[in-house]
């Protein structure tokens, strides 16, 4: 079984969303040509590495949650990921921050390639989530340690919201080091891409 085949034998997902996540990795690899968007080493395995580990987020997602946030977006992972499963839902928005020129050229060419419920934001994170207001998801994957991850997000995430973050072995150690400066209830849950590593849920954030 070939990576692809690995990601639909574990995603259960229609036969649109199929082809908009098969347009959107045509397009990744179109770009990587010309910036890096993906490590290139993990190309082979861009469908278990990259497309599997950003869905698994779409689980975690309540059905609810219409203002979707995913920070420092770059290649769209798990953004862009996020905005196809939200098409496929018939409902939510994301907006994908995105500083860097080159990276947010190629999110709003996927968006519109796509037709994908999407707004690329190009501004640090630190300008960004001064101007979007409180939302209901944040996510970011491989962006920063848990403390700066809720020290950017504590605008946005405010009651009944959740941070969604990508995790790798050093989370207890994190959570302890957020909890020097932060309240907040952090819940875990096992990646299904790799062993060691975790989607961590964090609800009720709030300054000490």
């Amino acid at each position: 079984m070939d990576d692809r085949a690995r990601f639909f034998a574990v995603c259960d997902v229609s036969h649109e969303t199929m082809q908009d996540i098969d347009a959107y990795v045509r397009l990744l690899i179109k770009w990587q040509a010309r910036i890096n968007l993906v490590g290139p080493a993990t190309l082979d395995t861009l469908w278990s590495r990259h497309i599997l580990d950003s869905y698994q987020l779409i689980s975690l997602i309540p059905d609810s949650a219409t203002r979707i946030v995913d920070l420092g977006s770059g290649g769209g992972l798990p953004g862009l990921i996020v905005a196809i499963a939200m098409k496929a839902r018939g409902r939510g928005r994301v907006t994908l921050v995105e500083s860097n020129g080159k990276k947010a050229s190629f999110l709003r060419i996927v968006i519109q390639s796509l037709d994908l419920p999407a707004t690329v934001c190009q501004q640090r994170i630190e300008t960004a989530v001064s101007t979007l207001g409180p939302t209901d998801v944040v996510t970011a994957r491989a962006l920063a340690g848990l403390e700066q991850l809720l020290s950017w997000c504590a605008p946005l995430l405010k009651t009944g919201s959740v941070g969604l973050f990508h995790k790798g072995r050093d989370l207890d150690k994190e959570i302890v080091e957020a909890a020097i400066s932060w309240r907040f209830t952090a819940l875990r849950q096992p990646s299904i891409v790799e062993q060691e590593s975790w989607i961590v849920q964090v609800m009720d954030l709030a300054p000490r």
